[in-house]
């Protein structure tokens, strides 16, 4: 079996299971955040009933993290449904926006979008929140109600993303039932040049199968490249499974993984026991590439998908805007590469940065080079930096949302995942998709610019 199918025989209480079974599989967390956890409590009090009390209160979190910072009225009640639900359920994973469990949720517009507006509880954007915060663990199944759940995958589990109804009834029962999908195989090999980074590994992918190659299929990851990689550059690849139409990506237990998982578990006091899986022998795959990482170089997804592949250096493209944050670009790590570019320089477009997590916050605002910190580097090169962690503008949002383009005809290259139109805001606006270093160096330049054409 693959390893999709070995995690989801194990959740099926299988001895095996092959492509296209239906089993009932149990969940080991399920996950919602702001935009869908409303519905799927409606959904949940519908079908079982305003007194019903969810199947596990240990196995839900919950994280408003998407239309947090804004004075929409309805953005703002929503996060106070999920805490009036909290409270009634007694879930203790709840990372609410304040620290007041009885307060009611209100963006302070004269304080505007880049001083911090949130409690110690909050999390940020929950797919990363989730690592960070100790909920995620080799070998089990988790269900969000987003799309880029699946970048869980990284962590050696079955990580994907259910609507309201499903994710419903998985708050009643801790089962779903599902199709096993059929695998493709990724063999990574050699290893990432300078100026390369792991976004042009799955931009990549994704050029070669098309934005809608894995339609209801897994992605494994593996071989000595992907062994190399660290985990938040699996993250970005499982992250972006779902750009390709897969069901879930899904990387092998190391070392790196049992590191990251324990130190996280420890740190939040989260349940520490968990069971990997391993590859077998006789895996099965529907579709095999090897891609050699010594070969790759800084690619972009054009509009209108991230299908559109080119090679950064091929382009010349006038941008309007850059954009660095989200799940998939808003890391630590992402921001040290971006900052690494525009250390001394100054961006000519309009650039606005998004961290992930306050924890990454932190980080940035921590972490010295030299007499100034790696925040004061990037607001010193022109970067708009916002304390408010959160998806922000990758998803569009209310037209208040911090670096949403409201403007038709406006380019922007952004580190985040996703590029349909209307995507970041205004349906006639573009998007090119691509990694950290090629935004730094296209924020520079004021075009779409290979970054090794700044970094030798």
């Amino acid at each position: 079996m693959t390893l999709t199918e070995k995690l989801l025989a194990r959740a099926a209480g299988k001895a095996s299971v092959t492509a296209g079974d239906n089993v009932w599989v149990n969940a080991d967390v399920l996950m919602t955040h702001d935009v869908c956890g409303p519905g799927t409590i409606g959904v949940f009090k519908r079908e079982f009933g305003e007194n019903a009390k969810v199947w596990d209160r240990d196995r839900i979190v919950i994280i408003p993290d998407h239309y947090i910072f804004t004075a929409d009225s309805k953005s703002n009640r929503n996060v106070d449904i999920l805490r009036d639900f909290v409270r009634e359920q007694g879930i203790p994973y709840f990372y609410d926006v304040i620290d007041d469990p009885n307060g009611s949720w209100k963006f302070d517009e004269k304080k505007g979008n880049m001083q911090r507006q949130h409690g110690s509880h909050y999390a940020g954007v929950c797919h990363t929140a989730l690592p960070q915060k100790g909920h995620t663990r080799p070998g089990e199944i988790l269900f969000g109600t987003d799309s880029h759940t699946c970048m869980a995958g990284a962590f050696n589990q079955f990580a994907t993303g259910i609507g309201n109804t499903d994710a419903g009834f998985v708050m009643g029962t801790g089962k779903l039932l599902l199709k096993v999908p059929e695998t493709m195989h990724f063999r990574l090999e050699g290893k990432m040049q300078p100026g390369v980074m792991a976004k042009d590994i799955i931009l990549h992918i994704i050029g070669e199968i098309g934005f809608d190659g894995a339609t209801y299929r897994a992605m494994q990851f593996d071989g000595p490249g992907a062994s190399a990689l660290t985990m938040d550059d699996r993250m970005t690849i499982a992250n972006m499974a779902i750009e390709a139409g897969g069901k879930n990506g899904v990387f092998e237990f190391d070392a790196k993984t049992e590191e990251m998982v324990n130190h996280r578990t420890r740190l939040n006091g989260t349940r520490s026991t968990y069971e990997t899986v391993e590859r077998d022998a006789d895996e099965k795959f529907s579709y095999e590439l090897v891609v050699d990482l010594d070969k790759l170089e800084p690619t972009v997804a054009c509009h209108p998908d991230p299908g559109k592949r080119k090679l950064a250096k091929e382009m010349d493209v006038k941008l309007d805007r850059a954009y660095i944050g989200s799940c998939t670009g808003g890391k630590t790590s992402d921001f040290i590469e971006f900052a690494m570019i525009v250390r001394g320089k100054s961006v000519k477009i309009d650039t606005f940065g998004v961290p992930a997590t306050p924890e990454i916050v932190h980080d940035l605002q921590s972490t010295y080079w030299g007499d100034k910190t790696v925040w004061q580097v990037l607001a010193d090169a022109g970067v708009r930096m916002t304390e408010n962690s959160g998806c922000a503008a990758c998803l569009g949002g209310p037209v208040d949302t911090f670096g949403r383009m409201n403007e038709g005809g406006l380019k922007c290259i952004s580190a985040t995942n996703r590029n349909f139109p209307g995507r970041m805001g205004h349906k006639e606006s573009q998007v090119f998709l691509a990694s950290p270093a090629t935004v730094a160096a296209s924020a520079i330049t004021g075009r779409i610019t290979d970054p090794r054409e700044l970094v030798s």
